[in-house]
C-alpha cells in the first residue's frame, strides 16, 4: 500500500489553508487559478482542502481555481470531516456530501478525519465514521481515507491498531516540532511507521514561523547558504524523511509557490552536511522563549469572549522572540480593539480542548494579560 500510495507523488503538496485574500477579505481566485497552474505546469499535482477551511470557501475555491479548469484525473484532491465541530452525527456525515457539491470533484483521491485530538478523537467513533467512510470507498467515492492527528503517540497507536485499513495518515512535522513534548512530532512519525503507514506531512513550515525564523536561526542558515529561502531547509527537512506521501505547504501567494518550487520540482533530500545545519538551527531555537502557537484558530470557534487567542499570541511572540516591545504592544491593542481581551479569559477550557498543539493557552493568556496589563 505504501509503495502504490507514495511511489509516483510528487512530494509537494498544495495546502489550500490559507490562501491570498482582496482588500475585502474574499479569496483572491485570479491569484489562485495562477498558483494553480503553476504548480500544475511543474508536474505537482496533490491539493488539500477541508470542510472547514475558511467556512467552505477554501473547498469553493479548489472548484473554481482547480476541479472546473483541469481534467480529473490530472490531479488529486484531499478533504476532510471535522466531526467534533459539528452538531451530531447526521451533520457530520453531510459534511462529506456538502464537500462533493462545493468542490465538484465527483470523488476524493484522499478523505481524511480532520484533526483527530485527545479531547476529540471519540467523536468519530460515536458518530460512526470511521464504517461511513469506509462505505464511501466502497462506493467509489473515496479512493483512499486516513485522518489528520494531533495527540500523543499512545492515542495514534491506538488507533492505527484498531484501525489497520487506514491508508495513510496526516502528522505536524517539522524541524522546530521535532522533539516538542507537546507536539511529538519524531514519535508519532515513528509509530506511523511501525505500522507501515504512508505520512501526509502538515505544517513543514509550521504555520509560516520558519520561513522567518528569529535571527540566531537566520544565521545558522545563512552560514550554510546564503542563497537558500528559510522555508526551502524546513519544507526539504521534512521531505527527506522516508515513507512521506507528500508535504503540504500553505502557500498564500505566487512568490512562496515559486520558492516551493524552485527546490522541491527536482527535489534532492538533505545530505548529511545539510542535517548537520538543521540540528544547529534547532538547537539554536530551542534556546529561544516563546509562545509555540501556529495560528491555525481552532481555539476560537467556541470561544465565549470572543477572544482571538492567536493574534494576541502573535503579538507576544513579537516581544519574545524578535525584541519588538512597543510593536507588540501596539498589535495587542489593535487586534484586541472591540473583542475580547487576554483579561476576559473565564479558563472555561473550550481552546485548550480545541488545541492541535495541546497549548497550555489559559495560563499564556494570563501572562498576556499581566504584559498587556489588560
Amino acid at each position: 500500500m505504501e509503495r502504490y500510495l507514495g511511489e509516483n507523488t510528487p512530494k509537494l503538496g498544495f495546502g489550500l489553508m490559507r490562501l491570498p485574500a482582496l482588500k475585502d477579505g474574499k479569496t483572491d481566485i485570479e491569484q489562485v487559478k495562477k498558483m494553480v497552474d503553476l504548480f500544475m505546469d511543474a508536474g505537482f499535482t496533490y491539493f488539500d482542502t477541508a470542510y472547514v477551511y475558511g467556512n467552505g470557501d477554501s473547498e469553493r475555491a479548489a472548484k473554481e481555481a482547480l476541479v472546473d479548469r483541469y481534467p480529473r484525473e490530472s490531479y488529486t484532491l484531499a478533504t476532510k470531516l471535522c466531526a467534533w465541530m459539528s452538531k451530531g452525527e447526521e451533520d457530520a456525515k453531510q459534511q462529506f456530501y456538502t464537500s462533493l457539491e462545493r468542490t465538484g470533484a465527483g470523488y476524493f483521491d484522499y478523505y481524511l478525519l480532520h484533526a483527530l485530538q485527545k479531547g476529540s478523537y471519540k467523536k468519530y467513533e460515536e458518530y460512526h465514521i470511521w464504517d461511513f467512510v469506509k462505505e464511501q470507498k466502497a462506493k467509489g467515492l473515496i479512493r483512499h481515507w486516513g485522518f489528520s492527528f494531533h495527540a500523543d503517540p499512545e492515542i495514534l497507536d491506538e488507533l492505527l491498531t484498531e484501525h489497520p485499513d487506514v491508508d495513510f495518515v496526516q502528522l505536524q512535522i517539522n524541524y522546530a516540532d521535532w522533539e516538542n513534548p507537546d507536539v511529538t512530532a519524531r514519535a508519532n512519525y515513528e509509530v506511523a511507521r511501525k505500522h507501515g503507514k504512508p505520512v501526509v506531512i502538515m505544517e513543514p513550515v509550521k504555520g509560516g514561523l520558519l520561513a522567518d525564523p528569529p535571527e540566531v536561526v537566520k544565521n545558522v542558515f545563512q552560514k550554510a547558504d546564503a542563497n537558500a529561502s528559510y522555508a526551502s531547509w524546513a519544507v526539504r527537512y521534512a521531505a527527506s524523511l522516508d515513507g512521506i506521501l507528500t508535504v503540504l505547504s500553505g502557500m498564500s501567494n505566487i512568490e512562496q509557490m515559486e520558492d516551493n518550487i524552485s527546490y522541491m520540482k527536482n527535489f534532492q533530500p538533505l545530505n548529511a552536511g545539510e542535517q548537520g545545519t538543521v540540528k544547529k538551527a534547532q538547537e539554536a531555537l530551542a534556546g529561544i522563549e516563546s509562545i509555540p502557537c501556529t495560528g491555525c484558530q481552532y481555539c476560537m470557534a467556541g470561544c465565549p469572549k470572543k477572544i482571538p487567542i492567536p493574534k494576541i499570541f502573535a503579538s507576544r511572540n513579537k516581544q519574545l522572540i524578535w525584541g519588538q516591545i512597543e510593536k507588540g504592544a501596539e498589535e495587542y491593542a489593535q487586534v484586541t480593539k472591540d473583542v475580547g481581551k487576554a483579561s476576559d479569559c473565564i479558563a472555561c477550557g473550550q481552546c485548550e480542548r480545541a488545541c492541535p498543539q495541546q497549548l497550555s493557552i489559559i495560563q499564556y493568556l494570563k501572562e498576556c494579560k499581566e504584559v498587556f496589563g489588560k
